[in-house]
């Protein structure tokens, strides 16, 4: 099984997200958009439970390219930052020092990176 961040090298071999009674399992990962969602409870879709917005059924995947460090945007409980994990946020580039981060850089669990 791979990590998210693995996941993330490797989109394509995803299968977009079908809204038409599919039995989804914990950890299934599919497309929407674009973006990669990973299964948080198993389900069966319905048409309006669409990953991007059903959060209680699906956790967005935060860091989508490794070796790229995205602008940071607030996670949910489901799908907080790792430790290491970096990102951009008010013009500086943040390192979360603990896993299951859901703080704003600069506010707690972040360390600025200096460059």
């Amino acid at each position: 099984l791979l990590t998210d961040e693995q996941a993330a090298t490797v989109p394509g071999i995803y299968y977009p997200w079908d809204g038409n009674g599919v039995k989804y399992a914990v950890g299934d990962r599919r497309t929407e958009g674009g973006v990669l969602y990973r299964c948080i409870k198993a389900h069966t879709s319905q048409e309006t439970w669409r990953p991007s917005v059903s959060p209680s059924l699906w956790a967005k995947v935060l860091i989508p390219t490794p070796g790229e460090i995205p602008d940071w945007e607030q996670p949910g409980s489901t799908n907080p930052y790792s430790k290491g994990d970096k990102v951009k946020h008010n013009g500086k580039i943040w390192t979360s020092d603990i896993d299951g981060n859901v703080w704003e850089p600069g506010v707690y669990g972040w360390t600025e990176v200096e460059e």
